[in-house]
């Protein structure tokens, strides 16, 4: 059975409300109640119940953790470092699983009923209104790995995926390819759109460059190979790709190795995110590092800032990303 906050009570010499107040955070109570207190729940074993503490603080300390892409395994480590995250913070975190859900009114729905102090989105293809549809309904939400805006209307907190299109397509040029290809995610993903943006920019100012593009049907493994599958198939196959998404192109590689070619020698690609099965000795994918811990850490002050002052301006952070080299690119020419 349970240890009650009645027989902490009677243990300690106190009233129940003494208890009570000394497991509330910010409650009044002197420092001989709090160590009496704190003395008879270490020897019975008392933990206070946070359900019961939220109907008298008004706070769940319960964070929505809404993501829309579990089958992408670099999700997994995103996933961990956010639990964890928050509860070393002393917040508890909800997973919610939204994978095919296109109207937010319906999440907006289903997070209120769980009563949660706060939303962080993890996705970086949900468009912006979704996170602003909590925000909209009073949920203090930020939008982690959401695409970065000058003005925004909610916290954003990710990269600037403009940016990383560019960097993959220097990266190219730097190693002599001229005949480019982008493997990107679902089309109307706004990481797969900036990325593309970004690349293309940098492209067009090489004329002697050619440049095609492509979209995979999700950020999978297997769509990844289908998509490059498909592009070998009809003939259309680049020097190199700038695949959208490390596990895109890891799929990738797998249908370039299933059609007899060589990585670097015959064909080459770079990823983004830098997910550790990137670094795996049996893939050595070259990549563009983003720096996830660091994202997540940002998500969650911001949450727990908002929570502090729900009028606080919304901003966008946005941390710099860097080139990871391993085996899937050409060497730079020397010299």
């Amino acid at each position: 059975m349970a240890v009650t906050l009645k027989e902490v009570a009677e243990r300690a010499g106190v009233s129940r409300s003494a208890v009570s107040r000394t497991f509330t955070p910010g409650a009044s109570v002197s420092a001989k109640t709090r160590a009496k207190v704190e003395a008879a729940a270490a020897a019975l074993g008392y933990s206070p119940n946070a359900l019961a503490s939220s109907l008298t603080t008004g706070r769940t300390k319960m964070i929505g953790l809404v993501s829309n892409n579990f089958r992408n395994p670099f999700f997994l480590q995103v996933f961990d470092l956010f639990t964890r995250g928050l509860q070393d913070r002393g917040l508890r975190p909800l997973l919610v699983n939204l994978t095919d859900e296109t109207d937010p009114a319906n999440s907006v729905r289903m997070l209120r009923q769980y009563s949660v102090d706060g939303v962080i989105v993890a996705s970086s293809t949900l468009p912006p209104g979704f996170t602003r549809a909590f925000r909209d309904a009073g949920v203090p939400a930020v939008h982690s790995f959401g695409r970065y805006s000058d003005a925004p209307r909610v916290d954003i907190v990710g990269i600037d995926n403009i940016e990383c299109g560019r960097i993959a397509a220097r990266t190219l040029l730097a190693r002599g390819y001229r005949r480019l290809g982008f493997l990107g995610g679902p089309e109307s993903a706004t990481s797969t759109q900036d990325r593309l943006k970004g690349f293309r920019e940098e492209l067009e100012r090489h004329p002697e460059v050619t440049f095609s593009y492509s979209f995979a049907a999700s950020y999978t493994f297997d769509a990844g190979r289908a998509e490059m599958a498909r592009l070998l198939a009809a003939g259309e196959r680049a020097e190199a790709y700038f695949g959208g998404d490390d596990v895109l192109s890891i799929g990738a590689l797998s249908a370039m190795a299933d059609a007899g070619l060589r990585v670097p020698e015959d064909i080459g690609i770079i990823g983004l995110n830098d997910m550790e099965m990137a670094g795996w000795e049996s893939i050595g994918l070259t990549t563009i590092h983003q720096p996830v811990p660091e994202i997540i850490n940002a998500s969650i002050d911001v949450v727990m800032a908002i929570l502090e002052n729900p009028e606080k301006p919304p901003r966008a952070q946005a941390f710099p990303c860097q080139l990871v080299e391993r085996r899937t690119l050409r060497p730079l020419p020397s010299g």
